[in-house]
């Protein structure tokens, strides 16, 4: 140990060495009532035929969140981002058994309904169960959900998953799928349009063969990121309360 506290291995980098650093993404969407993370299966060893979020080396002169949108298109042709911010940076030298790699990781969120045209070795995966996975991806898929997970409580980011008009039932189900829990479709209306996060249209859903009403459609008063307030509405219920 040197005298400044360091061990030797993990003071200063010698002259002229440099780490590798790759931007990755977290794509999720709502597929079938489920939370799902695109990932793609590895055909060449460390971790062959394990699944792997898209991405890449970041390039000289390239911006980290312009890597990632590039890698995404690039390698599993996805451009149909709703929203796009930065997750977490992984720095564990060991993380990568070919070299220290640095990961700066980022959130991508794809509109429920859109279904982008991706590459046979690329799947969409339920976030609750997923494969095994590659390098730390799949603890950074967990950091993704998490960070989805609280967005939802203290912002409109749900703007992202739902479709431009909905019906209520509708979104309570991506609420549900995201946050894992049942949603009280009641609670769900009162909580977004109290906070202006929602708005009523003037058009109605089409009707079905069960008869009745039609029901109203409503659409996101703002379709970009709006910090809204912090409610506490969509925790996990009690054991004994049932939905929220």
């Amino acid at each position: 140990m040197s005298g400044d506290g360091l061990r030797a291995d993990e003071g200063e980098p010698a002259a002229g060495e440099w780490f590798a650093h790759e931007a990755l993404a977290v794509v999720l969407q709502v597929r079938e009532d489920r939370l799902c993370v695109l990932l793609w299966q590895r055909a060449e060893d460390p971790f062959r035929g394990l699944w792997a979020l898209p991405g890449g080396p970041l390039g000289a002169a390239e911006r980290l969140g312009t890597s990632a949108s590039r890698h995404l298109a690039a390698k599993v042709d996805l451009t149909d981002i709703a929203y796009l911010e930065q997750l977490e940076t992984r720095s564990d030298p060991r993380r990568d058994p070919r070299g220290r790699v640095l990961a700066t990781a980022y959130l991508a969120l794809v509109t429920a309904g859109l279904e982008p045209r991706v590459p046979q070795d690329t799947a969409w995966h339920p976030v609750a169960s997923l494969p095994a996975t590659a390098f730390d991806h799949g603890s950074i898929t967990e950091s993704g959900r998490g960070r989805l997970r609280a967005k939802l409580s203290y912002t409109n980011i749900g703007f992202a998953l739902a479709p431009e008009m909905f019906t209520i039932a509708q979104l309570r189900d991506i609420y549900a799928a995201s946050l894992g829990y049942p949603v009280s479709a009641t609670n769900l209306q009162r909580v977004l349009t109290r906070h202006g996060v929602i708005e009523a249209t003037e058009t109605t859903a089409r009707p079905t063969h069960a008869g009745g009403r039609p029901a109203a459609l409503y659409r996101y008063a703002a379709r970009a990121l709006v910090v809204t307030h912090p409610f506490a509405a969509f925790r996990p219920p009690a054991a004994s309360s049932g939905t929220t």
